[in-house]
């Protein structure tokens, strides 16, 4: 049943992780272990009644993408194959939070370099969002990167990086792609349309670079 709450009507908003501080995780497994990512039974007492359940998700390091566009509006985009999918579809440079302690901007920076050759001067935060929150708890931010300039080195790559592609796109194309249901990479899709209601507002709605981020996997309160 779902729940409606009356009273003055507040801005959407996902509640804080810390909301969830007081859900009891009276067990958590790793079920299967995997070279990136596992895969975790949860139980848990959910409700008024405390009624136990069982959930069974992804879990996952989190990850950075980069919304690069240039003094022509042109977003940098890449065409890579994707096992899961069967597909080599067009994104925007993204990677794993997979060093220790490593701040996601200093990932973003890493990732731009590594997959697109590029450095940037202005960056900042364009949005946040999780992947499937109902199978994984993957959380991506999408930086807007700006200010662009070739890296003082270019970077070896392998595996389905090695034939990527790599093209300039109009931002208003990519929202074209989008809409036309052309291409189906979520961090694409968030990052364009995030970007062109960002533009739209004079981007006012940016946040900065190091701006908290409290659904990074490392932020989140760990089982009781």
């Amino acid at each position: 049943m779902t729940r409606e709450v009356g009273g003055p009507v507040e801005p959407i908003a996902d509640l804080p992780v810390d909301e969830y501080v007081d859900l009891p995780i009276l067990e958590r497994e790793t079920v299967f272990e995997g070279r990136i990512w596992d895969v975790r039974r949860d139980t848990l007492e959910y409700g008024p009644d405390a009624t136990r359940i069982v959930r069974e998700y992804v879990a996952h390091p989190g990850a950075v993408a980069i919304l690069a566009l240039d003094d022509e509006d042109r977003v940098l985009l890449i065409k890579q194959y994707r096992q899961p999918v069967r597909a080599r579809d067009w994104e925007i440079p993204a990677g794993l939070l997979d060093i220790a302690h490593e701040p996601p901007l200093e990932a973003a920076r890493r990732e731009l370099a590594e997959e697109a050759d590029l450095v940037a001067s202005d960056w900042a935060v364009l949005a946040d969002y999780f992947t499937t929150p109902g199978g994984s708890d993957e959380a991506i931010r999408i930086f807007l990167a700006r200010g662009l300039a070739a890296a003082p080195e270019a970077h070896a790559r392998e595996d389905e990086e090695a034939d990527m592609e790599v093209r300039w796109v109009g931002l208003d194309d990519c929202v074209d792609a989008v809409l036309a249901r052309r291409v189906g990479n979520p961090s694409f899709t968030v990052g364009v349309l995030a970007a062109v209601a960002a533009r739209s507002r004079g981007w006012a709605t940016l946040a900065p670079a190091d701006a908290p981020w409290p659904a990074h996997p490392n932020r989140r309160p760990a089982a009781g």
